[in-house]
């Protein structure tokens, strides 16, 4: 099996984005909906089988995640979806919420990009500056949501000149019906959507290859 953008030896980033309790973890969900989703999908199992293989490689990991101050202060409910986050109240920092699912806690080499505002990893922070300085080209990109995250920091990645690998078993939206439809017809436009099978296989042969 052959993956566009993995098949050439491209120099590859694991980004999750927003993989927080508060997102993908039905016992502390501030949004059942999505944690429900992740959980019928198998998505957090399939995430941390990623991060696993790409640290075995020496390929560098990135958790994204938002965590607003207490008095959210830099925090704007600019839109609908950052209302909702400060108008529920449970992600802020320093709450059970807002860390990371307890499955895919960060290990010691991993790099943990903040941010209080905004929908994407790479706004106001230094996801570009990691990327660069460690010469990377492809980003598989992993965790919330296919509704906005996920297409949002693919569309931002290309922007800046990076290819992206979307594994369809890695991510998760608000319903069924926004995940299939995105799947099928935005997140294409934007990268290459495959799954998690598919990109273990192809970061297995590369290791054997080196």
């Amino acid at each position: 099996m052959s993956v566009r953008s993995l098949d050439k030896g491209e120099r590859i980033a694991f980004v999750m984005h927003e993989c927080q309790n508060g997102m993908i973890n039905p016992d502390i969900a501030t949004n059942a909906p999505l944690a429900a989703h992740a959980k019928s999908r198998g998505v957090v199992e399939n995430i941390a089988a990623v991060a696993a293989a790409c640290r075995e490689r020496g390929m560098p990991v990135f958790h994204s995640t938002i965590e607003p101050r207490p008095d959210y202060v830099g925090t704007d409910a600019s839109c609908l979806l950052l209302g909702g986050l400060v108008k529920k109240g449970g992600i802020v920092a320093g709450k059970p919420a807002t860390e990371i699912h307890p499955d895919l806690t960060p290990h010691d080499s991993d790099i943990r990009i903040r941010r209080v505002h905004g929908l994407t990893p790479f706004h106001g922070t230094e996801l570009e500056a990691y990327l660069r300085h460690q010469r990377i080209e492809t980003v598989i990109l992993a965790g919330v949501s296919t509704d906005v995250g996920i297409p949002g920091a693919s569309l931002e990645a290309i922007n800046r000149g990076f290819r992206v690998v979307v594994p369809e078993d890695c991510i998760a939206g608000s319903s069924t019906e926004s995940h299939d439809w995105q799947v099928r017809h935005t997140l294409p436009l934007l990268a290459t959507v495959t799954t998690t099978s598919d990109v273990l296989d192809v970061l297995g042969r590369a290791a054997q290859q080196s």
